[in-house]
């Protein structure tokens, strides 16, 4: 949905920023380090509807599903188009072992969370299709994580891979003893991953005490909160990690 006040921002001084993920398509423009409009699209042809007539300065795309040169002949950027990929300039020090099979979307979010706490440890939970964990530690070294099924895609292999059980929908307070087949399954998967969230966090902790946690992504309102751990929310973590690597790159 576009907001009202889009048509008020003077664009040519903004940059823009693009997410192209596996379900949706979230846009932000920013002033500097500012954001001044977001918007959550469902497909390519809202995106190109939303960019058209429109010139900005400079711009970068992440996409974890399509190549983003159709997206790149869609915008009127007289400055730099980027895309990003990991052998970009970065504000962070990727020490991952396999660089070319990281997926962006996990760049972004630990450039965005090395903003919210600088030189400090920092563990990223992003909610999105997948869990993804993400480690930053104190001097900008990013060294990986763990990777998960997110909350639909654990009630759809549930449903998938038995003969009877239904396909259910995420809940915001699932009971701890389901009292049906749909509850129970509700009960598993919600309080499953509060388990499971707890847990890493934890033994992150045990290693590094100081460490900051920000809750990210899609169905990050289902778990804000629901952890022990004192947690930061940033819902446009991966948009704000984008800017953040935009900058980086227009000065070069």
């Amino acid at each position: 949905m576009l907001a009202s006040c889009f048509h008020s921002l003077d664009l040519w001084l903004m940059n823009l920023v693009i997410d192209r993920g596996n379900t949706f398509i979230k846009v932000a423009f920013f002033e500097g380090a500012d954001l001044r409009e977001k918007f959550q699209l469902s497909d390519a042809p809202e995106l190109k509807n939303l960019l058209k007539g429109k010139t900005i300065q400079h711009c970068i795309v992440s996409s974890v599903s399509h190549p983003p040169d159709e997206i790149f002949s869609w915008i009127n950027a007289p400055g730099k188009k980027i895309s990003l990929h990991v052998d970009l300039p970065l504000p962070i020090k990727v020490i991952y072992r396999t660089p070319k099979t990281l997926g962006v979307d996990r760049i972004a979010g630990v450039c965005g969370a090395q903003e919210i706490f600088p030189n400090r440890d920092c563990l990223v939970i992003d909610t999105g299709t997948c869990i993804n964990y993400e480690f930053l530690d104190a001097q900008g070294k990013y060294h990986g994580g763990s990777i998960a099924p997110g909350v639909q895609m654990r009630f759809e292999a549930m449903h998938t891979f038995t003969a009877r059980l239904p396909l259910v929908s995420a809940v915001q307070d699932a009971a701890l003893i389901g009292a049906t087949t749909e509850t129970c399954m509700q009960s598993g998967v919600m309080n499953g991953v509060i388990a499971e969230m707890d847990g890493i966090i934890q033994k992150y902790r045990n290693l590094y005490p100081m460490l900051g946690t920000i809750l990210c992504g899609g169905d990050a309102h289902f778990f804000e909160n629901k952890l022990k751990d004192s947690i930061f929310v940033a819902p446009d973590l991966v948009l704000r990690g984008l800017n953040r690597i935009l900058l980086h790159n227009a000065i070069f």
